[in-house]
């Protein structure tokens, strides 16, 4: 059975690289997201209106979602296994690769930098809308890169190496269960006011579930950066990576931001691309002044996209290695 986990595991993941979300199937995501957005209807409706009420109703979300999620991944994969382990392994690694996000994370960064390549500005910007949940039909030329960079930066984290953690450790079940913690955090983890208390329980919950994954996320891409350096040519003139920077960036400036989790690889991205990312921010035409995070050694440019996809790719493959390595001893 641990080999077969391992192997699904390992299969998940190159479904993921092959296949990324193929748009002509479902995706369960879509599922918690619109079970997440009927139990909020009917919960509003049930509990009265102010800081109590909506506490409760926001607990009742976290407890419901979780709830039907592990039912329904846990009697499918169960019912799989007890048909036959190859059935099991099968539903597993399909289970696996959709909730992996590398690919669908890459191509759609990708867009962005693709557009710039071509000069074509607003085609940038509106790839970029579809990545981020700031407003960015203002954002010049280095906000939309910037957008692109943190996106890619801190998805690392919640797309790739939290969801790889949880598979290894809890199979399909168990990253299933993490996936719908992430969605519910999207969706209802804002500090506004429809959602200010209605959405603290998904935020905390959000917040526990990510406080190892990010900073291994964050140790991981450290190594990337120096990694990057290595390939490009430590000696080269013009290398614009720096593993050292990272880890002086990630050092100083990992809490640069209201979440204790979401600032930890993109302090180690900027450090690493050796730029400055963050800074204030416009979310739902009003104005969020956040703290920078890195030094600005270089001017962002376009080719930072590209380069943070290399820095993304990198802390997945030296993630992704110890589960085969465990495998193989295993096998």
């Amino acid at each position: 059975m641990i080999r077969l986990h391992l192997a699904a595991v390992l299969a998940g993941c190159f479904l993921d690289l092959c296949f990324g979300d193929p748009r002509f199937l479902w995706h369960p995501v879509c599922g918690m997201g619109s079970l997440i957005s009927w139990l909020e209807k009917k919960l509003r409706k049930r509990f009265p209106k102010g800081e109590t009420g909506e506490r409760r109703a926001g607990l009742w979300l976290v407890i419901l979602v979780l709830l039907v999620t592990g039912a329904l991944s846990g009697t499918i994969l169960w019912t799989a296994y007890y048909l036959s382990p190859y059935a099991g392994f099968l539903i597993e690694s399909v289970m696996c690769g959709q909730m992996m996000a590398w690919r669908s994370l890459r191509e759609e960064s990708m867009k962005v930098y693709k557009a710039f390549l071509n000069g074509d500005v607003e085609g940038a910007r509106a790839a970029v809308s579809m990545i981020v949940g700031r407003d960015t039909k203002d954002l010049s030329e280095e906000g939309i890169t910037k957008a692109a960079v943190e996106t890619v930066a801190e998805n690392t984290s919640d797309g790739i190496i939290a969801p790889l953690l949880c598979m290894a450790l809890f199979g399909g079940v168990g990253v299933f269960l993490y996936k719908a913690v992430n969605t519910m955090d999207s969706m209802v983890g804002y500090k506004n006011e429809r959602y200010l208390w209605f959405g603290r329980a998904a935020a905390r919950l959000d917040d526990i579930c990510n406080f190892i994954p990010a900073r291994l996320s964050a140790a991981l891409m450290i190594g990337a950066g120096y990694v990057c350096q290595f390939l490009y040519g430590i000696k080269r003139k013009g290398n614009p990576y720096s593993g050292r920077n990272g880890l002086k960036m990630f050092k100083r400036d990992r809490f640069n931001h209201k979440s204790p989790n979401s600032a930890q690889t993109e302090a180690v991205c900027a450090g690493a691309l050796q730029i400055q990312l963050a800074g204030n921010a416009y979310y739902f035409g009003k104005l969020y002044e956040k703290p920078t995070i890195g030094d600005p050694v270089r001017p962002v440019e376009y080719k930072d996209i590209l380069r943070a996809n290399h820095l993304m790719t990198v802390t997945y493959l030296i993630g992704l290695f110890p589960v085969f390595l465990l495998f193989i001893i295993v096998f």
